[in-house]
Order: C-alpha cells, then sequence, then structure tokens
C-alpha cells in the first residue's frame, strides 16, 4: 500500500492536534480543504471528533477595501494579544484568479510581527472562486484551531462581493475597516456593510491623516446613527486606529470583549452560534447538491446542448431547469 492510499489515522490526529503540534494543526486543515472523497470523509470524521472541544475563541471577521490596511492591522493587534498571553489564529482568505484558480498567497509575508510568534498561527487560503469570497473550509478550519487551543480567530475577507455577509455569518464580531477621507469613501460604503457592521475602525489615522480620519469617523457616526442596530444590546462604535503606528487597537479590542461580555450575559450569544451553525448545515447541503449536480453523467451530456438553446432563445430557462431537475429526480 503506498504512502497516498494509506488510511488517516483521525484518533491520532485529532490528539496531536489537540496537543499543539503544530505540524498535526497544519495536516488537518490540509485535509479539510482537500477535494479527494477519502479525504472528505476523514475530514468529515476529524471534525465531529473534534467538535467537544470547540466553540470557546473569540472569532472576529475583519474586512475593508484592498488597500484598507487589513493585512497591517491584524498583524500588529495579533502581535499585541499574543503578548498579552492569547494565542491568535488567522485565517487570511485570498482573492483567486477567475482564470487561472490561482492566489495571491502573500499574508504571510505581510505580517512580520505575528508569523514568528509561538502563539501564533497563520493560513492563507484561496477563495478558489467560493461565493463570498470566502474559502469553502473556513469554518472547519475555524474549528481545528480551536480544538488546538487558539483562543482568538480573526478571519480576514477579500472585501469584495459577497464575502462580508458571507464572514459575519460565521463570527461572533465583524470588524469594517475604513479610509480616511470620507467624503469619497461614504458613498461607497454599500448599506448591506453597514448594516452587519459591529463596529467601523477608521484606519491610518496617524500623523497627518488625523484630521480627515476625525472628520470620516463623524460621517460614519452619522451614517449609523439614522440605521437600527441589529441588537438593542450594541450600538456600533466607531473608532481611530492606526494599524501601522499601533494606536488604538487596544481600545478596539476592548470593545469586542465588551461586546461578548453583553451578548453573553444576554444570551444573544449562545443564540447566534446555534443560528450559525444551522446556516453552516444548509450551506454545506447546498454545497453538495450543486457538486452532484456538476458531477452527474446525464446532466454533463445534457447540459450543453441545453444551454445554446437557452443562449439562442429557443428554450427557455425555466424548461432548461425543468429538464435538468428531471434528470436528478427532483
Amino acid at each position: 500500500m503506498n504512502a497516498q492510499s494509506r488510511p488517516i489515522d483521525i484518533s491520532a490526529l485529532a490528539e496531536n492536534l489537540r496537543g499543539g503540534d503544530r505540524a498535526a494543526l497544519a495536516r488537518a486543515i490540509t485535509l479539510v480543504e482537500s477535494v479527494r472523497p477519502d479525504h472528505q470523509v476523514a475530514a468529515r470524521q476529524l471534525v465531529q471528533a473534534l467538535l467537544p472541544h470547540t466553540g470557546r475563541a473569540m472569532r472576529v471577521g475583519v474586512t475593508g477595501v484592498p488597500g484598507v490596511g487589513k493585512s497591517t492591522t491584524i498583524d500588529t493587534l495579533g502581535h499585541n494579544l499574543v503578548q498579552a498571553g492569547h494565542k491568535v489564529a488567522v485565517l487570511a482568505v485570498d482573492p483567486s484568479s477567475t482564470r487561472t484558480g490561482g492566489s495571491i498567497l502573500g499574508d504571510k509575508t505581510r505580517m512580520a510581527k505575528l508569523s514568528p510568534e509561538r502563539n501564533a498561527f497563520i493560513r492563507p487560503s484561496p477563495s478558489s472562486g467560493t461565493l463570498g469570497g470566502v474559502a469553502a473550509k473556513t469554518r472547519e478550519t475555524m474549528l481545528l484551531c480551536e480544538a488546538a487551543g487558539f483562543d482568538v480567530v480573526i478571519v480576514e475577507t477579500v472585501g469584495i462581493g459577497q464575502s462580508e455577509t458571507t464572514v459575519a455569518d460565521m463570527t461572533d464580531f465583524f470588524l469594517v475597516l475604513m479610509l480616511p477621507g470620507a467624503g469619497d469613501e461614504l458613498q461607497g460604503i454599500k448599506k448591506g456593510v453597514l448594516e452587519i457592521a459591529d463596529m467601523i475602525a477608521v484606519n491610518k489615522s496617524e500623523g497627518e491623516g488625523r484630521n480627515r480620519a476625525v472628520a470620516a469617523a463623524g460621517e460614519y457616526r452619522a451614517a449609523l446613527h439614522i440605521m437600527q442596530p441589529a441588537s438593542h444590546n450594541w450600538s456600533p462604535p466607531v473608532v481611530l486606529v492606526s494599524g501601522l503606528d499601533n494606536i488604538g487597537l487596544n481600545e478596539m479590542w476592548g470593545q469586542v470583549v465588551e461586546h461578548r461580555r453583553r451578548f453573553e450575559a444576554s444570551g444573544e450569544f449562545a443564540q447566534k452560534r446555534r443560528a450559525q451553525q444551522v446556516k453552516w448545515m444548509w450551506t454545506m447541503l447546498e454545497d453538495r447538491i450543486y457538486g452532484r449536480l456538476r458531477r452527474d453523467p446525464q446532466v454533463k451530456a445534457r447540459l450543453p446542448e441545453l444551454e445554446r438553446r437557452v443562449a439562442e432563445g429557443a428554450l427557455s430557462p425555466t424548461l432548461a431547469v425543468e429538464d435538468l431537475a428531471a434528470l436528478l429526480g427532483i
């Protein structure tokens, strides 16, 4: 039996991972990201085995437009947290090329402060076209990191498309980084992002940019003021930070901690986690059904003709869907 087909010892892998073995954690993440059917079966067994040892970490999503300084801010914040005694995992979901499926995995090199830390783990993973720009296995990876003892898990999004909503659905606290210069920036803010933000942090507020950052913060506060908060226990604050100069980051983290304290006290924290678990189940079911649709030999044989006829206007999309559904028996 060659190495590739040798069965994976799930118990040993789980035990090593829980013992803090970084190589075991990396192997486990590679396993859950694999598309091989036997690896997927093993990954499901591993996650199930580790489930009782998950759920205690602070899960924080971070988003912002490209160039806002997400990686620098996470690098500095993560370093602060490690120095304060936390174990920090960063899951940086990178944009994948729509043509090649490649990934820009530069986050590990950009986080120069955090990378060398023994109590930090940074894992870039390609989004590979997944809806929302979020790697399909990010939720499982988050659980693996928690089982390995990381008590803070930060998920960095690409800041485009529907990635914000997707990450907000898997984290406890959703941080939106903004740039100074509210006059222009405010025009480009999607209302949906403001509705799911638990806090807005205006980055690059050091030096000459301070005055513009203060003005921007005022604009963001005004925009949030006219919106209905998602919870009566929390009004999203707007803070000024500098990831580069480590300004305001400890105060910003204090807001994350306070948010969790309030939500745990009210019962909203447990309620949100339960709702996220159910949503995760449905997402995985939809992915499984879609995967079956794409792999079914009858569908693959029929699809080109249906697509051609729909494109030519000879067949309505509705009837084409009926045809495909009949092949699948649904």
